[in-house]
């Protein structure tokens, strides 16, 4: 009897032995109480699995901690990099705005000389006007970057003709590349009525117009030609998009980072000629948005000349979705051709005096009589006063009393006149708040006359 219970313990303590030698460091050997050597061997083993089990837990959190440390070092890296690269985009930002506003500011100096010819002014305008549309493009490339890193970058199907783009495109550049003595090209494979596909129009016409112009910046001689192919013929799923030319190229260190914010913002960069450095970023941004994927060729030997790079892009090839028609088509088959001139009496509320000069100016076509507001709540009193008038052309940010605010008073007791909101923000959800408010439309500034004039006709057709 006493050597079966001792059999019995033996094993129970072979199980324990057993089950650490597999990682169960919890294992303990039943200790019986009657302080036996069996009870001694049982104890002396308890505390063997206690010294590996703490061992373990040690060896576990030094891990631990070497882990987290290679994360930190990892993340403090990266922390560092992305402070460098964000301080030389900065840094390039103040030149990139500078530059534009030095020649907007110094040419409107110069063209306060009387002893100007025409010409001479007609050639200063066009340069303030090159300078304001730059500095523009740098601003709306921060924004833009700002909306897809918040997630609140918005896509809205329409169909399209690929080849209507691609022509349209071709002319856009055409001007440019001839003066710069480059041969331009385009491809398209399919028949016009087979090259419909459903996407987001504006995306897809910023996506090529980057590449397009980057491939210009680059390239001092040669040739460039951008196009698409079908990836299966018989049964397409998949447009690959093409933008190739023979310019400097990318060296094979930048082609991995190529894509990646801020990363033209590295001063280093010698050949980073202009812009901020966003460009590529936000290409890659909207090309991911529309269901596609975009990769770079290049030869990474830029001192042999006439190698140049290929980007590509890809798109879904779908068209079964039916159209849907965007604001701006709607707009443009409304437009007045003949561009009557109207006798509108109208309302400008602005309080920056440029602004509504500007406005004054815009509308001098339309307007017979012009009234001005400089606060929301003026604005409200001049509509009581003037219950004629036609159209508003209304700020939001106001003091005293925002545009919103105005807006829903005047809609309490005039629901007829035609408010057009203008707001110097440009994000997201400024338009809903704009027509919640009771606006009939929405212009972001600066203002594009065409587009103003555009949606004045619109709401005032014979």
């Amino acid at each position: 009897m006493e050597e079966s219970k001792s059999k019995k313990r033996i094993d129970e303590i072979i199980d324990v032995i057993m089950k650490v030698a597999a990682g169960d460091y919890t294992a303990q050997v039943k200790i019986t109480q009657e302080f036996d050597y069996m009870d001694a061997l049982g104890i002396g083993i308890n505390m063997m699995v206690d010294d590996i089990r703490t061992s373990f837990n040690m060896k576990l959190e030094n891990e631990r901690i070497s882990l987290l440390n290679e994360q930190l070092q990892i993340a403090k890296a990266k922390a560092e990099e992305s402070d460098r690269l964000k301080s030389a985009f900065l840094a390039n930002m103040s030149h990139e705005i500078r530059t534009p506003m030095n020649g907007i500011m110094g040419f409107a100096e110069l063209l306060k000389d009387p002893f100007l010819t025409g010409e001479q002014q007609h050639e200063y305008i066009k340069i303030i006007e090159k300078s304001g549309v730059r500095m523009l493009n740098i601003i709306n490339d921060i924004i833009d970057i700002s909306k897809i890193e918040a997630g609140l970058m918005n896509v809205t199907l329409t169909t399209i003709c690929i080849n209507e783009q691609m022509e349209y495109i071709f002319a856009f550049f055409k001007p440019e590349v001839d003066v710069k003595g480059l041969h331009l090209s385009f491809k398209n494979p399919l028949p016009t009525s087979k090259s419909m596909i459903i996407t987001d129009q504006e995306k897809f016409y910023a996506i090529l117009i980057n590449l397009v112009k980057n491939a210009i910046k680059y390239t001092e001689s040669g040739s460039i030609e951008f196009g698409y192919t079908v990836n299966q013929p018989n049964y397409p799923t998949e447009l690959i998009f093409y933008v190739t030319d023979t310019g400097i190229g990318i060296q094979s260190d930048r082609q991995a980072v190529i894509f990646e914010r801020f990363i033209q913002a590295d001063v280093e960069n010698k050949r980073a000629i202009q812009g901020a450095g966003l460009g590529l970023a936000i290409t890659k941004a909207y090309v991911e948005m529309l269901g596609g994927k975009i990769w770079l060729e290049s030869d990474p030997d830029s001192h042999r000349e006439g190698k140049g790079s290929t980007f590509y892009f890809t798109l879904p090839y779908n068209v079964e979705t039916p159209p849907v028609k965007g604001e701006r088509e709607i707009m443009s088959k409304s437009k007045d051709k003949a561009e009557k001139k109207k006798s509108l009496k109208v309302l400008i509320v602005e309080d920056d005096e440029t602004s509504e000069i500007l406005m004054t100016l815009m509308i001098r076509n339309f307007s017979r009589e012009v009234l001005t507001a400089k606060t929301g709540a003026e604005a409200v009193e001049k509509c009581k006063q003037n219950p004629d008038i036609d159209l508003i052309l209304m700020d939001i940010r106001l003091p005293v009393m925002d545009g919103y605010e105005a807006t829903r008073l005047i809609r309490q007791f005039n629901e007829k006149v035609v408010i057009i909101a203008q707001t110097a923000y440009g994000l997201v959800g400024d338009k809903e708040l704009s027509i919640a408010a009771g606006c009939n439309a929405h212009l972001s500034k600066p203002i594009d006359k065409e587009e103003l004039d555009q949606v004045i006709q619109h709401y005032f057709k014979d």
